[in-house]
């Protein structure tokens, strides 16, 4: 079977750097804002607040949680379904909270809310491919 793809995108697919890096890319921005609200409780409590999560402590800490566990257990390669699973659940959470776009009157803040509001669909959806991907590379092996 000929494939259709040119050498070096075969080269970057065949490279196992590629996989950890792509996943990397995926979660990366999770991880480090679990980090940066470790590192800043009142920041993180003060941004649950704002929300309008309560209480803020509580969802400061489950946030945080979720940040860091999920990457990691993606980034690990173990129980990637369950770290995949939590990321998407919490960013579908978050999407409704901080991107109802159907609460806003036209104009620019609800075209920026529409616009995150679907890139964090968007992540979601990377989160189901790592899952199925780590999945079938699981019953390979």
């Amino acid at each position: 079977m000929t494939r259709s793809e040119p050498r070096f995108v075969d080269a970057i697919l065949d490279w196992p750097g590629t996989w950890f890096l792509a996943r990397l890319a995926l979660v990366g921005a999770y991880l480090l804002g679990g980090i940066v609200k470790l590192t800043d409780w009142p920041a993180a409590v003060a941004e649950q607040a704002h929300f309008g999560m309560n209480p803020p402590y509580f969802w400061a800490a489950l946030t945080i949680g979720i940040e860091i566990v999920g990457p990691l257990l993606i980034l690990t390669g173990r129980l990637v379904w369950l770290g995949a699973g939590m990321l998407g659940v919490f960013t579908l959470f978050a999407a409704f909270t901080a991107n109802a776009f159907w609460t806003m009157s036209a104009g620019q803040e609800r075209f920026m809310a529409t616009n995150a509001f679907f890139e964090h669909v968007g992540l979601i959806g990377g989160f189901v491919l790592v899952a199925l991907v780590a999945e079938r590379a699981r019953r390979r092996a």
